[in-house]
């Protein structure tokens, strides 16, 4: 196994390297050589709604656990205690070693008059993904295509300041309007500044595949959601490395062509007797040890 892990950690290597290289020749921007820098090496994250129990109760010992699991960031969905206080949450997360990989903000959050309160607040938690956890004109006929509008407009603004917006999906975002499914007409109205957080338990559950979807849209999966789930029918367990999503086809298409930069576990199944921290960490075991196999 360490060997596996050297040779990983070369390879990793290797690929900054070269987009390092790249980088000092002009051939990248800033912009690209950060992406194409990460997309080597996706770190570990976890969606907070994972654990959103634990968070009510007392959102320090959460984040406290979450560190202690060995997570490499959190992905939010709410602050708690710290609303508001965007240096405060910085400095506990510090303190634990924790980055940010994403956020879950409501659509309003990108309106004129919220938008740059959203940025600051952000920008100073080290926050650069910001998604949007569903809206309900996404599946709809006409609000899809004002929906895409918000989406690149806003986008257009947070790339100024080298931030995104995302949209994370569920199973209705691949309802069909004519021939194409909603999440297909979302990712052709929109510009490849806006992220596809495709939840891939969800469009595993959904009856797509979620490697395929990774691959139609190169370098858009920049933060992904792995949510251990399961399809009727199928046998094993919610757990991450048991469950029905081909995780190892979904991770070598994020590396190959997502751009991705964090694989954020959303448990949202929890098995009997046992609490959520207790499967969450389970997930996480299982996929540390899919990732030591695919070396």
């Amino acid at each position: 196994m360490l060997h596996e892990l050297s040779t990983r950690v070369s390879r990793r290597d290797m690929l900054k390297a070269a987009a390092a290289t790249a980088f000092a020749a002009g051939m990248l921007s800033p912009r690209l050589f950060a992406e194409e820098a990460a997309k080597s090496t996706p770190g570990i994250a976890l969606q907070l709604y994972s654990v959103r129990n634990d968070c009510a109760a007392d959102f320090d010992k959460a984040l406290d656990q979450v560190a202690a699991m060995g997570f490499d960031a959190v992905e939010f969905a709410g602050y708690h205690k710290y609303s508001g206080k965007a240096d405060e949450l910085k400095k506990k997360l510090d303190s634990l070693g924790l980055k940010v990989a994403a956020t879950h903000i409501g659509t309003g959050s990108f309106d004129a008059g919220n938008i740059q309160s959203t940025i600051d607040f952000h920008k100073a938690i080290g926050c650069k993904y910001l998604c949007v956890p569903g809206d309900g004109r996404f599946s709809k006929p006409d609000g899809s295509k004002e929906l895409a509008e918000i989406f690149n407009k806003a986008a257009e603004e947070l790339k100024k300041v080298d931030m995104y917006i995302g949209y994370h999906n569920h199973t209705h975002e691949f309802n069909k309007d004519g021939d194409k499914t909603y999440w297909e007409l979302f990712a052709e109205r929109t510009s490849n500044d806006v992220v596809l957080q495709q939840d891939c338990g969800w469009t595993t559950v959904a009856g797509y595949d979620a490697a395929e979807m990774i691959r139609k849209y190169p370098g858009r999966s920049k933060v992904l959601h792995f949510k251990p789930s399961m399809v009727k029918g199928d046998e094993g367990r919610p757990i991450i490395g048991e469950d029905s999503v081909p995780w190892k086809k979904v991770i070598t298409a994020a590396n190959e062509v997502g751009g991705t930069e964090w694989f954020t576990i959303e448990q949202e199944s929890y098995l009997p007797g046992k609490s959520p921290m207790e499967c969450t960490e389970m997930s996480l075991a299982g996929l540390k040890k899919i990732l030591a196999e695919m070396g």
